[in-house]
């Protein structure tokens, strides 16, 4: 999991309504639509949006829609030879469809209605070929608003981080995600995330477990390979495809490698470092009563 909180004290904080840290734990997992084999995540991943600022979401008179003001990871101070590196970087945060005009987030995400109403949620924002230098074909219709904050919570004595939002109007041409109603996932059980880390095009990332999961705590935490932008991504049950939670805190993003004069991924092993943080859905009151 990342954060872009260390791009550089030269550079503005694009990702600064995400200061929570992620990390890439083994193997990089992080995979671009286009290199998914798995049906059921690629469909999970049709119920997932990215968060991007409203003024560079521009909508043109035939109805598709350009994205304004996108920087590469490598003109954002990443180094050139690592992953990615050549793609843009638009989205902010990530959300998941759970009603027909509902959607959740992160409670760092969405603080205010002023919040809300500045920014756009944007489905397939993705990369469907390996040419990075493809026109992304998003239409108007895959661009919605935000109308209002049914629930949210962001709280520093117990880490609760969720926000659950109503969108401009309803979604028909995609499901609802399931989520978990009761109970908790197991230690160890097998998960996938799936979002915008540092602010990329959708990445799905799987190979990833359950570390700890006590009953007492409000999240369970992770091995998943997130980064800043990842923040309110849905983390499912890599075999079922039931949402278990929400992505929102983690490990140091990027290291500075001063032989380069860049920034580099930071990499834990498996059972390396802190781990990643995950709201726990069932959280959400207001999600049982639909």
């Amino acid at each position: 999991m990342k954060n872009l909180k260390m791009l550089g004290m030269a550079m503005t904080l694009v990702f600064s309504v995400n200061a929570m840290d992620k990390v890439v734990y083994g193997e990089d997992d992080r995979r671009d639509l286009y290199e998914v084999t798995n049906s059921l995540h690629l469909e999970l991943a049709r119920s997932t949006a990215a968060m991007i600022a409203g003024y560079k979401v521009k909508i043109t008179a035939n109805g598709s829609v350009e994205l304004k003001d996108t920087k590469t990871l490598a003109q954002r101070g990443i180094c050139s030879d690592e992953r990615f590196s050549e793609q843009v970087t638009s989205a902010n945060c990530s959300g998941f469809l759970v009603g027909e005009d509902l959607l959740v987030t992160a409670g760092h995400c969405i603080k205010t209605q002023s919040d809300c109403e500045a920014n756009k949620w944007v489905f397939d924002f993705a990369y469907h070929s390996n040419n990075t230098n493809e026109v992304m074909e998003l239409n108007e219709s895959s661009v919605y608003g935000c109308k209002e904050i049914i629930e949210r919570d962001l709280n520093r004595s117990d880490n609760n981080d969720y926000a659950l939002i109503r969108l401009d109007r309803k979604v028909t041409d995609r499901d609802p995600l399931k989520f978990r109603t009761n109970g908790q996932v197991k230690e160890g059980a097998d998960l996938v995330v799936i979002g915008h880390p540092t602010g990329l095009p959708t990445k799905v990332a799987d190979g990833a477990t359950v570390r700890s999961n006590p009953s007492s705590r409000v999240y369970f935490t992770a091995n998943l390979d997130t980064f800043g932008g990842n923040s309110g991504s849905a983390v499912f049950d890599a075999n079922s495809g039931v949402v278990e939670g929400i992505l929102v805190r983690g490990e140091t993003d990027y290291k500075y490698d001063w032989d380069k004069g860049c920034r580099v991924v930071y990499k834990c092993s498996d059972n390396g470092c802190r781990g990643e943080d995950v709201t726990k859905i069932t959280n959400i009151k207001a999600l049982s009563t639909l």
